[in-house]
Parts: structure tokens; sequence; C-alpha cells
């Protein structure tokens, strides 16, 4: 396993009764290097959406428990945030909260000399999606062929 994975599930194990005691939902956590510097990003939402204070109270939780465990050998940032209208749908629970509801999904490759879908959610599982498109029609994608999915938004 490598370090970004372990420290993102020992993270996880950690913040995981931190939100669970607030209401709030864990929706996901990343160890990611940009520009130089290593950041330790949460996302956590709840019902009617999550707040800054709410972001406030967790990031200083959760700075505890790590300061308590220091098990991350890097330097670090750590973010705690709302996962944002855009965030892309990853674990089962995002599926299963998205199931009726419209998606864009793009694809590594063109289908159909087409790189963008959009269509509402019908039905998933561990390796494809299928979307019903405007037409009406169905189209079923391999998870290994959508390099992004996540909510449409309508503006």
């Amino acid at each position: 396993m490598s370090k970004k994975i372990s420290y993102e599930q020992k993270t996880e194990e950690l913040l995981q009764p931190i939100v669970e005691e607030r209401g709030f939902e864990l929706v996901d956590v990343e160890f990611v290097k940009e520009g130089g510097n290593w950041y330790l990003r949460a996302y956590v939402d709840k019902e009617g959406g999550i707040a800054i204070n709410d972001c406030v109270d967790v990031s200083h939780a959760l700075s505890e428990k790590l300061d308590e465990n220091d098990f991350i050998e890097e330097s670090y940032i750590l973010e705690v945030s709302s996962p944002g209208l855009g965030r892309p749908l990853k674990k089962e629970k995002d599926y299963v909260r998205s199931m009726g509801k419209n998606l864009e999904i793009r694809t590594y490759r063109a289908i159909n000399r087409e790189k963008e879908f959009y269509g509402i959610l019908t039905a998933y599982d561990d390796n494809s999606v299928t979307i019903q498109m405007e037409d009406e029609s169905t189209m079923t994608f391999s998870k290994s062929d959508i390099a992004l999915i996540r909510l449409a938004f309508d503006f």
C-alpha cells in the first residue's frame, strides 16, 4: 500500500468519529502534492450544506488527532472544506445519493465522437454506470473509461 493511500485511510479512521459526533458526513480525504506542497484535504458535508464554522471546528479537532498520532512523515497543509457542488462521484454512497439525478460524464476516449455525456443515472455497479439520455435512450459506460462523473448543473 502506498504512503498516500495509507495516510488517507488512517486520516479517515481518525476523522470518521469526529464528523459523526457532529452529525456531518465524511465525503472524502485526499493527500496530494501541488506546487511543491503536500495537502491533506478532508471534505465534509451535512444536510443543507456545511458552513465555514463547521469546517473550522472539524479542522481543529482533526488537527489535534493528527498531532497525537503523528503518522504523516511529510510536512503538509491541512484543509477541511465542503466538497462543493461539482464534486465527483467516488464512493457507493455518492452513487446512491445521485440515483435519478442528472449527471455529467466525461470519458478518456471519444465514444461516437463525443467525450461529454449528460443523462439521468439509472443504474450502476462496481464496473459500470448507466444513464438515460435526453432522447430516452440509455448509455452504459465502463467505470475504467470515465475520466470524470459528477452531478450536472442547470444554470
